[in-house]
């Protein structure tokens, strides 16, 4: 009789709130389950919207670093070298091993475009990368070594709002003509190009695809798991 075997897994986690504590980012009570699938080969990846410097050293403490991850709400993902294609990917100067793909738009051109808007709208609003660290601190709740590393933006800009409904109508509509997003994510509207978690999900599902020659079977874990189409 044949035996049969199930798809690999991979399981989708966001941090704040799900593997951290909301509070105190303690990550102990997740550790029995992060060595049991780690001894069975699931692969943990975390989908946030911290940065990548931020998520650097959270990933070796966590002992992820085998494992990619989405940062910044899906505009970048990283690929350590088991989940890098070999033409694509490969960089023999890159020291770390790690590749980083952005599938938003340019920092820089967010940047531009946000500078026009808000002076062609009068608008009333801060920029993260633009707020000194101690601004960062009293926003977030971060330490200031935190907060560095927060402002280390690579695919997305959050913003603070300080204006009326009605330009903040007018902000989204012109980020629409330039085809970038606006979303909520607590006290910060993050702008971003078209990349999501979800689109993050499936570009990580179908690159394990290619590379192993099976779909795999996933689980998403977070505040928000169903707009993750795993």
């Amino acid at each position: 009789m044949q035996e049969v075997t199930s798809p690999p897994r991979l399981v989708f986690t966001d941090l704040d709130g799900s593997l951290l504590d909301h509070h105190d980012y303690d990550w102990e009570p997740a550790r029995p389950w992060l060595n049991r699938l780690a001894a069975a080969g699931v692969p943990v990846i975390p989908v946030t919207s911290k940065t990548r410097a931020e998520l650097l050293p959270l990933r070796r403490e966590l002992g992820l670093e085998q494992t990619p991850f989405i940062a910044e709400n899906g505009a970048i993902i990283g690929l350590p070298a088991a989940w890098q294609h070999a033409r694509l990917d490969r960089d023999p100067a890159n020291v770390d091993g790690l590749r980083v793909k952005a599938l938003g738009v340019d920092i820089d051109f967010l940047t531009r475009r946000l500078r026009v808007i808000r002076e062609r709208l009068q608008a009333d609003f801060r920029c993260l990368p633009d707020m000194s660290i101690e601004e960062i601190v009293e926003a977030t709740g971060l330490d200031a070594p935190r907060a560095e590393l927060a402002r280390a933006r690579e695919g997305s800009i959050p913003l603070l709002w300080h204006d009326s409904e009605a330009k903040l109508d007018a902000l989204q509509e012109m980020l629409i003509n330039d085809n970038l997003t606006l979303t909520q994510g607590g006290r910060f509207w993050h702008v971003m190009g078209s990349a999501d978690k979800g689109r993050a999900v499936n570009w990580l599902m179908a690159r394990f695809a290619a590379l192993r020659g099976v779909a795999p079977w996933s689980l998403g874990l977070g505040t928000d798991p169903m707009t993750w189409p795993c």
